[in-house]
């Protein structure tokens, strides 16, 4: 949809969205949100309040476009396809939408505390799927409190080192058989693990090299 037919809200929000993914939160300015939206700074800041209450209703609408992704995993079957779904979150999220990537990069890596309530919120998200994903495979993750950390580590991870990754990698990382790949890598370490240990807990230098 062009941006003059957005609602003044959605344009004040797109504009900030697209400012904060390629410059950060610090650099642009009401001011400037105002200008990309086409609107007045008066009016941005009437409906906003400051620049914080401007990125927090960016933060809801990140957060909302996660969450109706993750509500549409409730018509899966729970089986494997629960799993496999679950591994196309992220492309369905972020694979063609380069601001979407940009924004959270940004926010997620500037250690303020607005970055980690956002990442709190994600992670609250994440509980809830691990909790979702045991009753399926009707077992616990061996680590409960630890287990959503590694699933947005396997989620955020590609996303934040996007721009590294790229250079070392034979395909575009977020193309259609890159993203086939990941997912089902994904999908073996969480339900099967990439090795197996012996009963005795390790393998010799293996705790070393983590």
């Amino acid at each position: 949809m062009a941006k003059r037919e957005l609602t003044a809200r959605a344009r004040r929000r797109e504009a900030a969205l697209e400012l904060f993914a390629e410059h950060g939160f610090a650099a642009p300015s009401t001011r400037s949100v105002a200008a990309a939206a086409d609107l007045s700074p008066a009016l941005v800041t009437r409906h906003c309040g400051s620049k914080q209450g401007l990125r927090a209703a960016v933060d809801e609408y990140v957060l909302d476009r996660i969450g109706e992704q993750l509500r549409d995993l409730d018509s899966v079957e729970p089986s494997g396809g629960l799993m496999v779904s679950l591994g196309e979150v992220p492309a369905r999220v972020f694979g063609a939408d380069p601001v979407l990537r940009g924004y959270l990069r940004h926010v997620l890596l500037e250690d303020s505390a607005a970055s980690a309530e956002l990442f709190g919120r994600l992670l609250s998200g994440a509980r809830a799927e691990v909790e979702r994903l045991s009753e399926v495979h009707g077992e616990q993750a061996p680590d409960e409190e630890w287990a959503p950390f590694q699933m947005l580590c396997l989620i955020l991870g590609p996303l934040l080192l996007e721009r590294v990754k790229l250079p070392n990698l034979d395909e575009l990382m977020l193309g259609p058989e890159a993203l086939a790949r990941r997912s089902a890598a994904d999908q073996q370490l969480l339900l099967r693990g990439y090795y197996s240990l012996p009963r005795c807990g390790s393998l010799p230098g293996f705790r070393r090299v983590l």
